[in-house]
């Protein structure tokens, strides 16, 4: 079977204007998440929300003309850096994670205007792809669902290498919708602590490129196994077993070939809310998992709903580059019925292979296991 390459990545977030920026933030212990004073007609919350100044910025340096959407610059400022080093060709695929998209934009324009197809369809006409884009909307999963997509893709000789972009806004349309469930704290996150009281939401956009190709003595990471099984639990509630979520694991695990002895780093969903994190433990104990050095990240930047996978990847790759651990901020006292090995100092260790899981509403799991390449 053809090996897939994660070749180069980009992100933008709460934490920082890019990839280095935000790396640079996390090492030093900051979080994205703020009070905002008012979304919608919800007030004083905290979310993880990306100032307006920043994102005008970032806009400003790339000299592009047209009209965007707040959404569409965020994805096309995340896009660019990996476009300008890797060039599209005839075959390049673009595949865009959302769960919402352009939803903000409803007033404005209606229904065309937020259409998420046509959104990513702008964007690839601005970059020149060929070929038509592909839109994974699958909860929360959906980061790292499409590089699962993208990877077969490749696999299946459709293209050769495909460029991956994952985005979600804070809106009111989404924060009242996540009101609704009761599931919103009023204070920063705490995933997998005892006194957690819920998520925190927050926007980000992330991307990375895949490829079957690699330059010589340049650092990849190959995606070893990837597997995504819907376990159908509820609607918004997920299984009290971690069925889902353990398939997931297990079916990441037998296409690598490996063990979970092997693995050196897990980047848990971890969204603070009570079923969530108990489900994962869950999980985690019964993959064998529960030693390994785990985190959340979702204590920096809040929960970015299809970003967050994506979003959470890039940052792990950077851990794995470093071999630096990134602790799970927020934690302090376990709060789940399976004890999981919560990194809460940084530290140095080798870092070699890693799992990325994500769950989301309508019980779908993901699980995706990357390996250092040099």
């Amino acid at each position: 079977m053809k090996k897939v390459y994660i070749t180069s990545t980009s992100c933008l977030s709460s934490v920082g204007a890019d990839k280095h920026l935000t790396w640079q933030g996390i090492q030093e212990g900051q979080s994205g998440i703020k009070k905002v004073r008012q979304l919608g007609f919800i007030e004083d919350i905290y979310a993880g929300q990306i100032a307006d100044e920043v994102i005008d910025t970032q806009w400003n340096k790339l000299n592009i003309s047209g009209v965007f959407t707040r959404l569409e610059k965020m994805l096309i400022i995340t896009l660019k850096p990996l476009i300008d080093q890797n060039k599209p060709t005839d075959t390049s695929q673009l595949i865009l994670a959302t769960t919402k998209g352009n939803i903000n934009d409803l007033a404005n324009t209606g229904a065309k205007g937020a259409d998420i197809n046509d959104m990513i369809q702008r964007i690839a006409d601005l970059f020149g792809f060929k070929t038509t884009p592909i839109v994974v909307c699958n909860a929360c999963v959906s980061g790292i669902l499409a590089v699962s997509v993208g990877k077969r893709m490749i696999q299946m000789g459709v293209c050769e290498d495909a460029y991956v972009i994952a985005g979600d806004e804070l809106t009111p349309f989404v924060v009242s919708g996540f009101n609704s469930f009761q599931a919103m704290s009023d204070e920063p996150c705490k995933p997998f602590d005892a006194n957690r009281k819920g998520v925190t939401l927050g926007e980000a956009t992330a991307a990375v490129h895949l490829s079957a190709n690699r330059l010589e003595g340049d650092t990849v990471f190959e995606v070893i196994g990837e597997a995504s099984i819907a376990d159908a639990n509820h609607i918004s509630g997920p299984s009290r077993t971690g069925e889902g979520l353990y398939q997931s694991i297990q079916g990441a695990l037998r296409e690598s070939g490996i063990t979970a002895e092997q693995i050196d780093l897990v980047s848990a969903h971890g969204t603070a809310t009570n079923y969530n994190d108990e489900m994962e433990s869950i999980a985690f104990d019964r993959c064998e998992l529960a030693s390994v050095p785990t985190h959340s990240l979702k204590g920096y930047f809040g929960h970015t709903l299809g970003a967050a996978g994506l979003l959470e990847l890039v940052v792990v790759i950077e851990s794995m580059l470093h071999n630096q651990l990134v602790v799970s901020k927020g934690y302090e006292v376990s709060g789940v019925s399976r004890p999981l090995n919560i990194i809460t100092t940084p530290s140095e260790l080798p870092l070699n292979i890693a799992l990325k899981t994500a769950s989301g509403f309508g019980g779908s799991n993901t699980a995706l296991l990357i390996a250092k390449r040099n």
